[in-house]
């Protein structure tokens, strides 16, 4: 019964991993997409999406990070997931189901949907590619604009040679829009033999455990609940209750510190809003505190209102 922490670009990068995974509960990692076109990419980019790859693939508490690719190519994407290996990442992971149009304008994640040989190429490269003792693994959506290929693709991935499949359970042309259809995880289990993970729509353990009943999944997938609650995993792994808000702020300005000092406080400000609008999904605090630091641009600033705030609960 895994829970994997979801690749959220510009969101989970590693200082959340670090953070989160520290809180407990995740049994494994997948990082942001590396974006593949028509080069083998330089050691360089790998690591700076995935430092961990210099500390034996893992977050400090010792949780495997596995990268992810995206792209169209076959051959180029099975290079870079050799490369990917051979650099300490315990697997491959490849992305079709990106939502973005700037990624499927370019025939990357989700809009493969659409190509069920194109799927089955890329699988069966990278496969190929990758050492048999490392797993390459694979999330798609139910489809781009229907489900009329779900279960087409998802055959094709698992002959093509994919270790295991993760479903986020809606359609490209669904986004994000409650509710997820997790009984379609259920029928692509019927068609395929790997584990499959489920994912979509998980905020609370009670979420969890229904998702497992009708995905007919023991093992699940975690994103926007992750940072809404940033103790979720924990919870729907041994119980227990909601993270406090205290405990929150505090964990916000520790990740505050470690943002500003490892990209010197360029994306801070976006990164540390967009955990906010998730965190007052669950926090009734976390809103009218959002609706001050949205205004706010310095870094510095930010800071110093999380640290009055954190001052005023003490």
């Amino acid at each position: 019964m895994r829970i994997i922490l979801a690749p959220m670009e510009g969101v989970v990068d590693h200082l959340m991993r670090e953070m989160l995974t520290e809180i407990g509960g995740f049994d494994l990692c997948i990082t942001e997409f590396v974006r593949v076109v028509d080069q083998l990419l330089p050691k360089r980019v790998f690591t700076r999406l995935c430092p961990e790859l210099l500390q034996d693939g893992k977050t400090r508490s010792g949780t495997p990070v596995r990268v992810q690719l995206l792209g169209q190519e076959p051959e180029w994407l099975a290079e870079n997931a050799a490369r990917a290996v051979e650099l300490g990442s315990p697997g491959v992971d490849l992305n079709f189901g990106c939502p973005a149009k700037t990624v499927n304008k370019s025939k990357g994640g989700a809009v493969l949907l659409r190509e069920t040989e194109q799927l089955y190429a890329i699988v069966k490269a990278v496969r190929a590619a990758v050492p048999k003792n490392f797993p390459v693994t694979a999330k798609m959506r139910l489809g781009y604009d229907d489900t009329s290929l779900t279960l087409d693709n998802a055959r094709a991935l698992y002959e093509a040679g994919a270790s295991e499949l993760t479903v986020h359970a809606r359609t490209k042309s669904d986004g994000y829009r409650p509710p997820a259809y997790w009984p379609w995880i259920a029928q692509i289990r019927t068609v395929v033999d790997i584990p499959v993970i489920a994912n979509g729509e998980i905020w609370q353990p009670a979420d969890a455990a229904l998702c497992r009943e009708q995905s007919n999944c023991s093992d699940i997938m975690l994103g926007r609940g992750a940072l809404a609650q940033p103790n979720l995993a924990a919870r729907i792994a041994t119980g227990g209750d909601a993270m406090p808000w205290p405990v929150v702020l505090r964990l916000l300005m520790r990740y505050s510190e470690f943002e500003i000092a490892g990209d010197k406080g360029l994306y801070y400000g976006n990164r540390i809003k967009q955990w906010f609008s998730y965190l007052k999904l669950q926090y009734p605090e976390a809103a009218g505190l959002f609706a001050q630091l949205r205004l706010l641009r310095k870094s510095a600033d930010i800071v110093t209102l999380l640290n009055t705030e954190l001052q005023a609960l003490d």
